[in-house]
């Protein structure tokens, strides 16, 4: 199975490099001399197919990749804008990374960790962020988006063969963001 590793940003210099936007927590294994990459071509004057890398290296928090199929820099124009995909690994033998594809569609619910509680929406995407990740969802009452915290504490199921999520999340979590709605003329806090 395929998954995104990167999209490729602006050219570096005249001799081909290019800027990648990385989608991996492993870009010295995805991005070593010799690596095979899926495009996803975003020009029709770009390469079709694969390409491979022929170096990579770190200027200063960007990484900068050479492909074998681009010599100069007219070539990484055309990648500009295209997604990167490399063969998915079993890094984690327990089970507990999990791949965005793998939880969208995914139904939320609460209760039992058997996942026979109420569903109360669906996950749409998966936000990496810097500290900790956010498991994005639509809530059914409202569809209304909202995230949480993508740790065992607050989603401490993930069945992808079942078709569920369970999610435990602190009290008003899921409240936040939802419109405060206007009190009532003649209520006490609605004065007159």
């Amino acid at each position: 199975m395929l998954v995104q590793v990167a999209r490729i940003g602006k050219p570096h210099g005249i001799r081909g490099e290019v800027t990648v936007q990385l989608f991996t927590d492993a870009p010295e294994e995805r991005f070593a001399p010799g690596a095979r990459l899926v495009i996803e071509p975003s020009s029709p004057l770009a390469p079709q197919g694969a390409v491979t890398v022929r170096r990579a290296r770190w200027n200063k928090s960007v990484l900068v990749v050479a492909l074998e199929e681009v010599p100069d820099r007219n070539g990484a124009e055309t990648l500009r804008g295209t997604q990167l995909f490399a063969e998915a690994q079993d890094e984690d033998p327990e089970g507990e990374e999990w791949y965005e594809h793998e939880l969208v569609d995914l139904e939320v619910r609460t209760g039992p960790e058997d996942g026979t509680g109420p569903r109360i929406g669906v996950v749409t995407g998966l936000r990496t962020m810097p500290v900790q990740d956010l498991l994005e969802i639509v809530l059914d009452e409202d569809r209304r988006g909202a995230a949480l915290p993508f740790v065992e504490e607050i989603v401490p199921v993930v069945d992808p063969e079942g078709g569920f999520v369970v999610v435990t999340p602190p009290p008003g979590l899921l409240e936040l963001g939802r419109e405060e709605e206007a009190p009532e003329p003649g209520s006490p806090e609605g004065g007159r």
